[in-house]
């Protein structure tokens, strides 16, 4: 078995990968990827330079999963952290979001259309239909916004 291995180093590495990467599905929370990936980049690394020895693949091994490692340590913490109460709640992303009204504001009340739905908005100041509004705040199913300054009031907004 051990003459197979020295013979074709690069099978050996691609199926420790596979395996780690398979292992990987079943749940073990990120610990195999960079493993795994790092055993790919041997295996193809083998493939092309077939003079280096075992030595040289099993550092290069250990190099890759610990760089790997690192670097993915540095994106997720380089990416903006949500605050944990709002994790599950999408309609509080909104908050900034341009959108223009679809009728006049009877009460406060109004409509808008985000996305590819209408939702209910409301605002302390009357304001016409197609007024570009930013919201400010959400409130279950109600917007709560103000008119933009950089309002142009002749624009309508697709209704």
């Amino acid at each position: 078995m051990i003459e197979l291995i020295s013979a074709q180093p690069a099978w050996f590495w691609l199926c420790l990968g596979g395996l780690l990467l398979i292992a990987e599905l079943l749940g073990t929370g990120g610990y195999l990827l960079w493993s795994g990936i790092a055993a790919v980049v041997v295996a193809i690394t083998a493939l092309i330079l077939p003079f280096l020895g075992w030595e040289w693949q099993g550092i290069l091994f250990a190099v890759f999963t610990i760089a790997s490692a690192i670097l993915w340590r540095k994106w997720l913490s380089s990416r903006k952290n949500v605050p944990a109460d709002e994790i599950n709640q999408k309609s509080h992303q909104l908050i900034g979001v341009k959108v223009r009204l679809l009728s006049d504001t009877e009460e406060g009340f109004s409509r808008a259309r985000l996305a590819d739905g209408s939702w209910r908005v409301y605002s302390e100041l009357p304001l016409k239909a197609g007024t570009e509004v930013i919201i400010t705040s959400v409130d279950g199913i109600t917007l709560h916004v103000k008119p933009c300054h950089d309002d142009n009031s002749s624009v309508q907004g697709d209704q």
